[in-house]
């Protein structure tokens, strides 16, 4: 079972330059939860952040109770222990083949015998379907497969919190299609916590139980997937229908006057879109074979409220 991780008002800068400033949020235990934000708001410095990587200036970060800002090195080196972190690229030792490389951390960090590591790694390897390329080197598989292969080597520990950097960089869509699916089924089968940070706005409308966005240096919205996704603020409209107009600019911001502009040449449709319009993509389901979470049945009973309501008001 998972964790829960709960974040206040955490402020991270490097010298005179604000990354991000009072952010609070709440993981919940066992859930799929989604980062969003343009390049350079310090998703990946988040991340860094909750694993102790990275010191924030203000704030607390609780995982499992304990706020792992207050604590010593070999505490901290405790609470590591129940994370798991998929790298942008797999970060995979090239000199090693795959067998090894998902091997090393139960090499480094236990004390487990050579075929009870074999039976963990077989095991994490055909949960992520790489039976069978236990042998081959990094250099000579697909993107595709390296990552799955850095999935694996997350999963060997057991951990109770995975995060996922970026984990659609370099995939194309057909890749990507195949990762989510992977992501929502380890999920349903291990029910560890799952941070992702992605610009892949399909993915984040069908993936994750959680949405956050940040921009400007703040926590523009974090909750359940149908708030962001049916949400009016501007820069969360912009962000997920991919388009020039809104508070986002190349330079992440834009003056206001022209923002304003912007917006009201989006014309009448654009504007008159309203939250209640706006109908849900369908969640990925696990696959066959897999049992869904008890939680499922809630979070799906809580997304079909807002349709029930629609439907008794156009009785």
């Amino acid at each position: 079972m998972g964790v829960e991780i709960c974040v206040e008002g955490l402020t991270k800068s490097f010298g005179h330059q604000v990354i991000w400033q009072d952010v609070s949020l709440t993981l919940p235990a066992g859930e799929v939860s989604v980062l969003l934000g343009p390049s350079g708001t310090g998703k990946s410095v988040f991340l860094k952040t909750l694993v102790g990587l990275l010191k924030p200036d203000r704030g607390s970060v609780r995982v499992a109770g304990r706020d792992i800002t207050t604590l010593r090195e070999h505490e901290l080196y405790e609470v590591r222990k129940l994370f798991g972190v998929l790298f942008q690229d797999g970060a995979l030792f090239g000199s090693m083949n795959l067998y090894d490389n998902i091997a090393f951390p139960l090499r480094e960090h236990t004390r487990k015998s050579e075929s009870e590591i074999r039976r963990i790694v077989l095991e994490k390897m055909d949960m992520v379907g790489l039976i069978g390329a236990e042998e081959k080197l990094p250099g000579e598989i697909s993107g595709g497969m390296r990552k799955r292969a850095g999935l694996a080597r997350a999963l060997v520990l057991d951990p109770e919190v995975i995060l996922f950097d970026e984990p659609d960089s370099g995939l194309d869509p057909v890749r990507v299609a195949y990762l989510n699916q992977l992501i929502v089924d380890l999920n349903a089968q291990i029910d560890a916590t799952f941070l992702i940070v992605t610009h892949d706005i399909a993915s984040a409308r069908q993936v994750p139980d959680n949405i956050g966005l940040l921009f400007r240096r703040e926590l523009v919205m974090f909750g359940p997937r149908e708030k962001l996704l049916t949400s009016d603020e501007p820069v969360v409209r912009q962000f997920l229908n991919g388009r020039m107009q809104g508070p986002i600019g190349m330079a992440e911001e834009k003056d206001a006057a022209q923002v304003e502009q912007e917006l009201a040449q989006l014309g009448d449709s654009a504007r008159a879109e309203t939250p209640g319009s706006r109908e849900l993509t369908p969640r990925l389901l696990p696959g066959p074979g897999i049992t869904r979470p008890p939680r499922w049945q809630a979070i799906a009973r809580r997304e079909a409220e807002p349709h029930r309501r629609r439907e008794v008001a156009d009785a």
